[in-house]
């Protein structure tokens, strides 16, 4: 009775997964044949800067959580 299913869902996998990998590749080539060059250093800084703006929000988030004494038995390191 359902012997369509397998059929039918490999199918779909294969359409899904090949037009996803058409469009990663076709992306790629574009970006190395793009006229202008992306700034590494401007990249990196965009980068450092995310990375520290979540690393200072998780620590205002600890602590928070350790001034209201809501912190968990194995992250309280005092």
């Amino acid at each position: 009775m359902m012997d369509w299913f397998p059929i039918v869902f490999i199918a779909f996998k294969v359409l899904v997964l090949g037009t996803g990998m058409f469009f990663a590749i076709k992306w790629h080539h574009d970006q190395g044949t793009s006229s202008n060059p992306t700034d590494i250093i401007k990249v990196t800084l965009e980068c450092a800067c995310y990375i520290l703006v979540v690393v200072i929000v998780l620590a205002l988030i600890y602590g928070l959580l350790d001034y209201l004494d809501f912190l968990p038995a194995g992250l309280n390191f005092n």
